[in-house]
């Protein structure tokens, strides 16, 4: 179902980048100290590095890509990982095609 906040984290192009990123997060981010890049998730300071915007900045936009449920978040020490959730992307994908 397509909702107001997945229609609002759709249309900012910086979170449309950082999903691009979190596809194939081996290929856009070096390796990390703590957790496993796909496993894991990717570190917020690295997106927001790769952003190139301030830490709260990257984060306000990973909260709306959390809210919207298209990403998810896992704290590992005092460093919180990012990754995609490719069951609620499908679905969002779905709604789209039979909307139109």
């Amino acid at each position: 179902m397509l909702s107001v906040d997945v229609t609002k984290a759709l249309a900012n192009e910086k979170r449309l980048q950082i999903l691009g990123w979190l596809k194939s997060p081996r290929s856009h981010f070096q390796r990390q100290a703590d957790g496993d890049l796909v496993r894991d998730g990717v570190c917020g300071v690295f997106i927001a590095d790769k952003l190139g915007v301030s830490q709260p900045t990257a984060s306000e936009h990973l909260r709306i890509l959390s809210h919207a449920g298209l990403v998810r978040a896992k704290r590992i020490k005092q460093w919180t990982f990012y990754q995609r959730d490719e069951k609620r992307i499908a679905e969002v994908k779905r709604a789209f095609r039979s909307a139109w």
